[in-house]
Formats: structure tokens, C-alpha cells, sequence
């Protein structure tokens, strides 16, 4: 029987070093081919051990002998390569003030790192809320009875991040080596899910110093994936469940096929409470030494709306534009109508008459760059809170609706300007009308 060796170039891999996948037929059963996917240096040594040793008799126990002998040596390389890793990068960074920062394929310049990547949580505990989901997924993991998993949720929930720190805690510092990551970017047809995942699902990897030999396939967006190549999915799921578990992360998933949901455990993760929020941008106010007073923190979580990507960027295009981060500056920075703003435009909704009303609202858009769609979802939110008969409020947010529908598609603003204040002029006549 003779030996099959091919050289596999893996994109996912960080360290960019080529692995070997070698293929050998067994002797009683011939259509099979048995795979092990090994390093580039325990390909080397494994071929100098096997030249210096031809009176093993099975290729097969060979590799196993040899594999069990290299054990420690190879540990031992890896040992001393993450040590020459940390000294290069203790000399050529900045001691980091937050206890969560990237590890791996941190840039030298910390300040040039987004701060929703310096900041990403390393591992389970560190994962913002969500606490029951996180809890279950880490006694599955500790317990080694992880299931095939399907995450979805609003974007800037933890899903990714939960995900990666179970990657983490399975496999250590060889996680990199063990999972295969593909997200919306990446070519996402049925010819990836024949090819990339089928090859990566199909080998047996060696990563001595992983806790787990089960590898992990992680598909991020799956819901911008097509039909079928879901399809194609479902069969690579059951026929390599014993060496490989697929986990799914989607925003949408009612765009997955419910043959792909059956053969997952399903996690919704909904936004975020305002309270941990709040915490997570407390830690990093601290760690990056801002001056952020109790009204600026306040805005960053309204104007975040539960997404912790969404706050951890307007945080820092803030502190880019403004030494201090004040309410006025988070508002004046993401463009939205400050809240003084909004009662004053709603005033004059309520109050004024329709050319007073069109012309004020139309120069306090000029002046301030506001675009009407942020004004009418300010507005609609503002009328949830004042009183009034519920069918007028009924009619009045069915038509505000209407607008930003309208909007949505890049209908004129002047037009719409006009439908909103007619909005209102009809909903005062329906209060007068009531009071009487």
C-alpha cells in the first residue's frame, strides 16, 4: 500500500503556516481512506522517524508510535514558541490597562486597535449579559457534550464573541488550528460547503496541548447563505458529527431551513439591558482613562439600543472628536437630534400652524444637519409618552410609519416634511374635536 501526502494551504489559521493532510487506504478495507491532519513540523520529524525505522510493520502503527513519542517534544516547541512570542510582544507594546484585550494578532500600536476588538471578551465569564445561555453552553462544554449550536439574534449581542471564547476554552492556545471560520465576506455557495468545509470536517487533526480532539466549524451570518448550500449542509452535519461540531450565527433565522434548525440547539440572544451595557462601557471609560460625566454614559446606551458594538464605536468616535464625552458631543457626533431638539420640533407639531411649523422645522434641519427619518423615529417616541385619546395616537403612529416607509425608499424630504405636519394638524383637530 503506498502513502498519499498532500500539502493544504488553510486560510483560517493566524500563524499562515501550510499543513499536510496524509492519506493512507487500510489494508482490509480499500475503498476507505483514512486522513490525519498534522503540522508542517510534526510532518518533518514524522518522516525522519519513519526513514530511520522500516522494520515497523504496520504504516499505520507507525504514525501512532512515532506521534506518542513526539508527544513531548512537540509540546515542548510550542512551549518555546509562545514564549519568544510573549517576550516580542512584551517589548514591542505598552502595558495594557484593561484586563480583556486581544491577545492574538494584536497590531504593535494599541491605539490604532478598534476598541470592539481591544475589548472583545477572551472567555465566558468575560461575556457581557446573557448569563443563562453562556452558563448552559459552558456546562455542555466543561462536560464535553457540546451539540451542534445555532445563535441568532440582533447584531452587538455577544454572539460571536461567545462562540470564540468556547473555541478558547476548548482548545487553548492551538485554537486557531482547530476551527475553520467563515463569514458573509467569504464565498458562501455550495461549492465551500462540497470543498472547504467537507475537506476541513473530514480530517483527523493531531493538536497536542488541545483539551479536545472534536474540531469546530464556525459559520458566522449563516443566514446570508443560499438555499443550497444549506441544503448541501445538512448531510455534512450528520455524517461528520463524530469529529467536528458546526455552529451557526445568524441575525435572521427564519432565512435558515428548518431541516438545518432541527439539528441545531437553538439561543436567541436578545439586545442587551441598559444595565450591562452600562457596566461594559463603565470598564472601558476606566481602562482608557475618559472623562465621560453621568449625561454623556446616558446617551451612549439610549443611542445604543441594546447593540454593545454599536456603543463601543460611538464611545470612541467621540473621545476622537471631543476630549470630554458629554451628551451634546455623543449627539452632535452620531448626527441624532438631541433630546431638547425633539421637544421643541414636537412643540411646534402640536401647536403651531402648518407654514410656522415647516418653516421652523425645515431651518433647525439646516442648521443642524438632521435628517428627518431620526426626526420622525424621535418624534414617534416622544408621542408614546405625552397623553392623548388612543385612537388619535393610533392614527398618528400609523401615519409616522407611513413616512419613515417612505423614506426608506428616498422619497423627497420636503414632501414628507409636509405629510408629517399634516399628520399632526389632523390629530389636533381629532383632540379639539374630543375635548368638546
Amino acid at each position: 500500500m503506498g502513502w498519499a501526502i498532500k500539502l493544504q494551504l488553510d486560510q483560517n489559521r493566524m500563524n499562515k503556516r501550510p499543513a499536510f493532510t496524509v492519506r493512507h487506504p487500510p489494508q482490509n478495507q480499500l475503498g476507505a481512506i483514512e486522513h490525519w491532519h498534522i503540522s508542517y513540523s510534526v510532518l518533518l520529524q514524522l518522516l525522519k522517524a519513519l526513514s530511520r525505522n522500516p522494520e515497523l510493520n504496520s504504516p499505520a502503527r507507525r504514525i501512532a508510535r512515532v506521534c506518542e513519542k513526539m508527544t513531548e517534544v512537540v509540546s515542548l516547541m510550542d512551549i518555546d514558541e509562545d514564549e519568544n512570542q510573549n517576550q516580542n510582544q512584551n517589548h514591542s507594546s505598552k502595558p495594557n490597562k484593561g484586563k480583556n484585550v486581544v491577545v492574538a494578532g494584536t497590531p504593535p500600536d494599541a491605539k490604532a486597535t478598534p476598541w470592539v476588538e481591544k475589548y472583545r471578551p477572551q472567555s465566558l465569564a468575560d461575556v457581557a449579559a446573557h448569563r443563562d445561555i453562556v452558563d448552559t453552553i459552558d456546562r455542555l462544554t466543561s462536560e464535553n457534550r457540546l451539540p451542534h449550536l445555532l445563535l441568532y439574534g440582533p447584531p452587538g449581542t455577544g454572539k460571536t464573541s461567545t462562540i470564540l471564547a468556547v473555541a478558547r476554552k476548548l482548545y487553548g492556545t492551538q485554537y486557531q488550528n482547530m476551527i475553520l471560520e467563515l463569514n458573509a465576506s467569504d464565498d458562501r455557495g455550495i461549492d465551500v460547503v462540497r470543498q472547504q468545509i467537507q475537506d476541513f470536517a473530514s480530517t483527523q487533526s493531531f493538536s497536542f496541548g488541545a483539551k479536545s480532539s472534536v474540531k469546530l466549524v464556525l459559520l458566522d451570518e449563516a443566514d446570508a447563505m443560499t438555499k443550497d448550500a444549506q441544503f448541501a449542509l445538512r448531510r455534512v452535519i450528520e455524517k461528520y458529527t463524530k469529529n467536528t461540531r458546526f455552529a451557526l450565527i445568524c441575525n435572521h433565522v427564519n432565512k435558515i431551513i428548518p431541516a438545518l434548525q432541527s439539528r441545531c440547539t437553538r439561543f436567541r440572544f436578545a439586545p442587551l439591558d441598559p444595565i450591562h451595557v452600562t457596566e461594559r462601557l463603565k470598564h472601558v471609560i476606566e481602562a482608557e482613562g475618559l472623562d465621560v460625566p453621568e449625561s454623556g454614559l446616558q446617551a451612549l446606551v439610549r443611542l445604543s439600543n441594546g447593540d454593545m458594538r454599536k456603543a463601543l464605536n460611538i464611545l470612541q468616535s467621540t473621545h476622537m472628536a471631543s476630549q470630554q464625552i458629554t451628551e451634546e458631543a455623543v449627539y452632535l457626533c452620531t448626527g441624532n437630534p438631541l433630546p431638547r431638539d425633539v421637544e421643541q420640533i414636537s412643540y411646534w407639531l402640536l401647536n403651531e400652524s402648518f407654514a410656522e411649523s415647516f418653516k421652523r422645522i425645515s431651518d433647525i434641519k439646516m442648521r443642524k444637519g438632521l435628517a428627518l427619518v431620526d426626526i420622525v423615529k424621535e418624534v414617534t417616541m416622544f408621542v408614546f409618552k405625552i397623553k392623548m385619546p388612543s385612537d388619535v395616537r393610533v392614527q398618528l403612529i400609523n401615519d409616522m410609519a407611513d413616512i419613515e416607509y417612505r423614506l426608506s425608499f428616498g422619497c423627497n424630504d420636503k414632501l414628507q416634511l409636509g405629510s408629517l405636519i399634516a399628520s399632526f394638524t389632523r390629530a389636533r383637530s381629532a383632540l379639539v374635536a374630543a375635548a368638546k
